[in-house]
């Protein structure tokens, strides 16, 4: 059985030291634990999964496909593959779970 705390996985990250870090990974699916500092920039490219995005923690917004949303604690933004979007704006750090389906990188 694959079950997370997210105080662990918060710890892992920050053990980590990137911006993302991937905590699940099957062939139909992955997910990760993504977070942005408080006026910092988010550089990511369209994917060729589809995405989904739950804000744990944080203010921001985020643009997808020329459309601008406010998001804090408890949105969930769904993200279709190859759309453009980032998050902008950030007002207080954001943590966000990331579930990709199929896994990210799996060329499926």
């Amino acid at each position: 059985m694959d079950a997370f705390k997210l105080e662990d996985l918060l710890r892992q990250h920050d053990e980590h030291g990137k911006l993302y870090l991937e905590f699940l990974r099957y062939p139909s699916m992955s997910m990760g634990l993504y977070r942005l500092p408080a006026g910092g920039e988010d550089s990511q490219q369209p994917h060729n999964e589809d995405e989904v995005y739950y804000i744990v923690s944080g203010r921001a917004k985020i643009s997808l496909a020329h459309q601008v949303q406010a998001v804090s604690a408890g949105s969930i933004v769904y993200v279709a593959k190859h759309i453009e979007h980032h998050f902008h704006d950030i007002e207080e750090d954001l943590t966000i779970l990331v579930f990709f389906a199929p896994a990210e990188y799996s060329g499926q």
